[in-house]
């Protein structure tokens, strides 16, 4: 849809506009559903700290399948951090798109009045998309640490499926833990900001 959005954007917005969607429609979706991403990658994280402890917690068993659990969350994990990246684009792509065309309406106005009063529901709608995007991002890039963190306990795991490895990883725990409480609260803020955005969006 970004890749859409960034070839032929006059061509999708006009297909939706056939389809009774204006550009300030498709804004609020589009940070409605970077907003339920962002929600959903939160859980990914939980899930994969959650096997995470299991694995520190080992004490005999199948620890391959320990292994197998973690690397699957950590997938999981990746392909939302993917998707919240495809949503948040997809969202500033959307609002560049809606402001400049309420400027260029703006500007075709005859009503000083009414131009004054839409140029400044513009600036303060543009300013308050500024500061969720500024969240929205910083929550997001908050992931590739974490990311990078889990990717590398899991490789470590696959080389070294036993006891030992286990005890030599979990003096990692607290920093991996504190990365991910950290994360989560980032995305929280963001998840917030979305939802005051939409609510106060004309």
């Amino acid at each position: 849809m970004v890749v859409l959005l960034g070839g032929c954007s006059s061509v999708y917005y006009r297909g939706m506009e056939m389809l009774g969607k204006e550009k300030r429609d498709l804004l609020r979706s589009s940070v409605e559903s970077a907003r339920d991403s962002q929600a959903k990658a939160s859980e990914e994280f939980k899930d994969a700290l959650t096997r995470l402890k299991e694995v520190y917690a080992f004490d005999g068993g199948d620890l391959e399948k320990g292994y197998s659990r973690l690397k699957g969350e950590y997938e999981q994990a990746a392909g939302r951090a993917d998707t919240v990246k495809n949503r948040i684009e997809k969202a500033s792509k959307i609002a560049r798109d809606l402001f400049d065309e309420w400027d260029k309406e703006i500007r075709g106005m005859t009503s000083d009045k009414l131009a004054s009063s839409s140029r400044e529901k513009l600036r303060e709608t543009q300013s308050r998309f500024k500061s969720l995007e500024s969240s929205m991002k910083k929550a997001e890039q908050s992931m590739a640490p974490v990311l990078a963190q889990l990717k590398d306990q899991v490789l470590y795991l696959k080389h070294n499926l036993n006891a030992q490895a286990i005890a030599s990883l979990k003096g990692e725990s607290v920093e991996i833990e504190r990365e991910i409480e950290h994360l989560i609260r980032d995305m929280n803020k963001s998840i917030a900001e979305a939802d005051a955005f939409i609510q106060g969006l004309p």
